[in-house]
């Protein structure tokens, strides 16, 4: 059964190669075919539908009966409170933050005088 001769084309073979795929081609119709028709049926199914809602609906209910946590906001303390209440207006109608009182400034002022007339007399500065 050889047939001598050419390289032209297998008419024979070429044959087979299209029935095959036009087989494959069926099959893969009736398939699709069958297929959709059994989508169809379970997406109208009502069974699934409510299910996620009476789940849904359970957890909005639960969400419903838990205690909420409680906000803090941090008090500032009663001296800062008094000291933020009363602020100098400025001729431009800014607020300015409030000044420790002079009397600490000065008695801080006389230490750190001492301070450096001490490091002068031991000529450190």
């Amino acid at each position: 059964n050889m047939k001598p001769g050419g390289l032209g084309p297998d008419y024979e073979a070429i044959k087979e190669k299209k029935q095959k795929v036009k087989l494959q081609k069926e099959y893969s119709q009736q398939i699709k075919e069958y297929n959709m028709k059994n989508i169809t049926v379970v997406q109208r199914s009502p069974m699934k539908l409510q299910v996620p809602s009476v789940s849904r609906q359970k957890a909005l209910d639960y969400a419903k009966k838990i205690p909420r946590p409680k906000t803090f906001t941090a008090k500032q303390p009663e001296q800062e409170v008094k000291e933020e209440k009363v602020l100098p207006q400025a001729r431009t109608g800014t607020s300015l933050p409030q000044i420790p009182s002079l009397e600490t400034l000065w008695n801080r002022h006389e230490k750190e005088k001492e301070v450096v007339a001490a490091f002068k007399a031991l000529h450190i500065l």
